[in-house]
């Protein structure tokens, strides 16, 4: 089972996760772990200050790509659920970016699947990044997907 969700407003983590585990493993008994990570923006990068970003991906793409790491992470550890909500669009420091949460039986599943999740997210799939300095420039994200 896995939800992928591209949103462009805020969200809260917490309550997606909730609201989530509630809908998709109502009656279910057999998961003892819950593993997950939020990634907020913060205001500063490369030693700049940054006021604001944008994130941008071409959705068909993005969720292609998205489905491919999760099918790996469902090949490489026994999880039962995973989910994923990435934000786009404008974003102002403190604000969450990303949530990856994964349910398994065990722990060591748990963690080492949403670890991996959240390094392939990073390196793998397709977003694009532009600064808002708090200087009024604005650049793109080079070391970025």
């Amino acid at each position: 089972m896995r939800l992928i969700k591209i949103v462009d407003t805020g969200f809260d983590p917490w309550k997606y996760q909730q609201d989530y585990q509630q809908q998709s493993m109502s009656g279910k008994t057999d998961f003892g772990a819950t593993a997950s990570f939020i990634g907020t923006m913060r205001d500063f990068n490369e030693g700049d200050d940054v006021s604001s970003m944008v994130l941008e991906h071409y959705p068909a793409m993005t969720e292609k790509q998205l489905n491919r790491i999760v099918d790996e992470a469902c090949h490489k550890w026994a999880i039962q659920n995973t989910l994923i909500v990435h934000r786009v669009g404008e974003i102002l420091p403190a604000e969450p970016i990303v949530l990856v949460a994964v349910w398994s039986a065990h722990r060591a599943a748990a963690f080492d699947a949403c670890r991996f999740l959240m390094e392939a997210l990073k390196h793998q799939a397709p977003f694009w990044k532009k600064e808002n300095l708090r200087t009024g420039t604005t650049r793109w994200v080079e070391k970025n997907t």
